[in-house]
């Protein structure tokens, strides 16, 4: 049997004017591309037509659930923001919720001192309770602003991209195991 490319979905944890995440995306897609091994999908909050209220249905919500679904595995570039992660990222995860569960979910951070880490293991409950898989290592960037140009190449990144590495072996690791799991015994089966 033929291996067929795990789907990754980049997802957008800011929609803030100016906003530093567009930078570490593409930093981000450039490494998981650089492997040449992975289908990517992003998503961006900014560009979705999600309901203003939980419950309410739209295209742009069935779009998001599709989107989801497709996808083998996870990483959400997020900010911190007050010690915590932002509302449209809390609202995009919040508009599914079976789409996410025996999927891995990794993360790129970034903030001031502390990196975006606090937001990190805030998003680590809220993805337990989907039955989601949250990878344990974590890129982190702690006070980024400067160091990545409008590309996002990323200034003296040789860490960064080595972390990167290491981070999408685990993710691809979880991602297929997940993957063909899901497939012998679909997870809604046992989790309803």
């Amino acid at each position: 049997m033929q291996e067929k490319r795990l789907r990754i979905a980049v997802i957008y944890g800011s929609t803030r004017e100016g906003r530093l995440c567009d930078r570490i995306v593409r930093w981000a897609v450039g490494e998981i591309e650089r492997q040449d091994r992975y289908a990517i999908d992003i998503i961006d909050p900014l560009d979705l037509a999600l309901p203003a209220r939980h419950g309410g249905h739209s295209e742009g919500l069935f779009d998001l659930w599709r989107r989801l679904d497709a996808a083998d595995a996870f990483l959400i570039v997020t900010p911190e923001y007050n010690h915590s992660f932002t509302a449209p990222l809390k609202q995009l995860i919040d508009s599914g919720k079976d789409q996410w569960r025996a999927k891995p979910v990794a993360f790129v951070s970034y903030g001031g001192i502390s990196g975006g880490l606090r937001a990190v293991e805030q998003l680590r409950l809220v993805f337990a309770e989907l039955h989601a898989v949250t990878i344990r290592d974590v890129v982190s960037f702690a006070n980024p602003s400067g160091r990545f140009n409008p590309t996002g190449h990323l200034s003296d990144g040789a860490g960064e991209a080595a972390k990167m590495a290491h981070l999408l072996a685990h993710l691809d690791w979880w991602g297929s195991v997940l993957r063909d799991a899901r497939a012998r015994a679909p997870y809604d089966e046992i989790a309803a």
